[in-house]
């Protein structure tokens, strides 16, 4: 019987062409990553600036904060946070908070109430008129706001409403904030109408639909209309200006302007220290929700 001859091929060791390819793809990416790392870097630095200097203006004195260009304070100071506890012109600060998030409270669950309700019979609802009537609401986001300020100070005043909450509470439950409408109204329309009809045969009508369907599956477009909602009314300064007279009505906004005598000279410290204080509250409402609203917008406002 003859051998046959068996050819053996050596083992080979691991190849190198893989990593010496990753390398090169790394030698190559590097520069056009660190540009876009400290490209990003930069931004950050000029979007947080205002906040740094705030923080340190909050811990200066107020001859120290104009005209200084130290953004720290080297020696800081917690006086102006000791002030806020006393209070402006005998009005505790408390006051002006509460007033804001009475406003900021009521002018959500207006939004929430008034605006879903519209944007349901725009999106659910077939009416005559219905289109056009959508159309002109968009229209009005046109109009600025000091077009209509006079004619409604005019009409709040022939009322008797000034120096109440009601003018800047009022227009919240009549759903004139079209842009939440439309953004509810979107929302709605995307909805399966599959979930409508079998709602109609179950027996369901407008309202038991709306409430027991729409509204859990619009839980993105109603926190994301809540939050900005908030944010606006607790911000707002022009609005309480114009019909708020007395002091111990005012919100923090102008609880800011008291900081300022009738002379002009500016207690600089406390404003500022007050200004940090008021964007907590918007800060945690906003921290508060977004898990909501990214959770939301994840699922496209759809389970299961």
């Amino acid at each position: 019987m003859s051998a046959q001859a068996t050819e053996i091929t050596p083992t080979q060791g691991p190849s190198t062409s893989g990593r010496s390819t990753k390398a090169g793809n790394f030698r190559r990416r590097l520069p056009g990553s660190l540009a876009w790392h400290i490209g990003s870097l930069a931004i950050l630095a000029v979007i947080l600036y205002p906040v740094v200097w705030v923080i340190g203006g909050s811990l200066k004195k107020s001859e120290d904060i104009v005209g200084s260009l130290d953004l720290l304070p080297t020696d800081p100071i917690t006086s102006n946070y000791t002030r806020l506890t006393e209070g402006i012109a005998d009005i505790s600060i408390s006051t002006f908070f509460f007033n804001s998030l009475f406003l900021a409270v009521g002018s959500v669950i207006g939004i929430l109430i008034s605006c879903s309700l519209t944007a349901y019979a725009f999106a659910k609802i077939k009416f005559a008129g219905r289109n056009l009537m959508f159309t002109l609401m968009i229209g009005t986001l046109l109009l600025p706001y000091h077009v209509l300020l006079i004619p409604q100070y005019v009409l709040f005043r022939n009322m008797n409403m000034i120096n109440t909450y009601t003018p800047l509470l009022l227009g919240k439950y009549l759903a004139i904030e079209a842009f939440f409408v439309f953004l509810m109204v979107q929302f709605m329309r995307n909805l399966p109408k599959e979930l409508d009809e079998a709602a109609r045969i179950d027996g369901c009508g407008h309202f038991r639909i709306y409430w027991s369907i729409v509204l859990p599956l619009c839980r993105p477009a109603l926190i994301t209309s809540a939050i900005f909602t908030f944010i606006n009314s607790w911000n707002d300064f022009m609005g309480p200006l114009i019909y708020l007279n007395e002091p111990d009505k005012y919100t923090v906004s102008l609880g800011l302007k008291m900081f300022v005598d009738q002379e002009g000279l500016a207690d600089y410290g406390g404003m500022i220290a007050m200004s940090l204080v008021a964007l907590l509250p918007v800060l945690a409402f906003f921290m508060a929700f977004q898990r909501y609203l990214i959770d939301g917008m994840a699922t496209s406002g759809l389970k299961g």
